[in-house]
């Protein structure tokens, strides 16, 4: 897979993919990143890409015909998908990472300042992707984050496929708790059931861990979720175990 990012600050992207998984997949060529500098497809002299809004207002707006450009430049295929990252964005989910991953190429356009052209957003991308309700001082951060959670949907890129499947927002639901050595550490004690030798046991428990921190941490998850009978059952035990608990 091909991700492109355009930007006005390249140099932020320097030592962003040069470590981890995604430089042992770009080392591979399973992945190929290309980081766009925005200026370079200015058509004035002075290399500008924005200018004040019409109309009045605070800040600068990226202009239109140098993203159309880099764009137009950048694209290989009518199947490409070009996304502008801005907080007005769909929300990046497990769900949607893992759509991404199936794309040949991927464009990201970093955001900054007050926006775009409204031009861009009706007749250049496919959409608009935020990493959540924050505003962040430019589209950079995410553009890095979004590369991260797409490529490990790629296949060989992560060691073990099955480590993806069971990760956090798999199945709708956060993972459960993992421990390793040592067994007691400062009097902290491991739970006694991973060490039982019962495969069974320990499967119930790391799904009712599972379900118990998503009803305490993020309880939206579950109202989204098609709950099994096992699940309902784990879920009416917790929720008996708080009802009993001393106020």
């Amino acid at each position: 897979m091909r991700f492109d990012i355009i930007t006005i600050f390249p140099e932020m992207f320097k030592n962003a993919f040069s470590g981890g998984i995604i430089k042992k997949a770009r080392e591979k060529s399973i992945i190929e990143i290309h980081v766009h500098n925005l200026r370079e497809f200015a058509v004035d002299r002075h290399k500008q890409v924005d200018d004040r809004p019409y109309g009045g207002g605070e800040g600068m707006v990226f202009k239109p015909e140098p993203i159309f450009a880099a764009v137009e430049k950048i694209k290989q295929s009518e199947d490409t998908a070009v996304y502008l990252l801005s907080p007005q964005g769909r929300k990046l989910d497990f769900q949607f990472a893992e759509k991404l991953a199936h794309l040949s190429q991927l464009i990201l356009i970093c955001g900054r300042y007050e926006g775009v052209d409204e031009r861009v957003i009706q007749h250049l991308v496919n959409g608009e992707i935020s990493l959540g309700d924050y505003i962040l001082t430019g589209g950079e951060p995410a553009a890095i984050v979004i590369v991260d959670a797409v490529s490990r949907f790629i296949p060989q890129v992560v060691g073990k496929p099955e480590s993806v499947r069971h990760d956090s927002f798999s199945e709708g639901l956060l993972d459960f708790p993992q421990y390793t050595r040592p067994r007691d550490f400062r009097g902290m004690k491991a739970p006694k059931v991973l060490f039982s030798g019962n495969h069974d046991k320990i499967s119930l428990w790391r799904r009712k861990k599972s379900i118990e921190k998503t009803l305490s941490v993020r309880p939206d998850l579950l109202k989204n979720k098609s709950v099994s009978p096992e699940d309902k059952k784990i879920l009416e035990e917790i929720k008996k175990g708080k009802d009993n608990e001393p106020g």
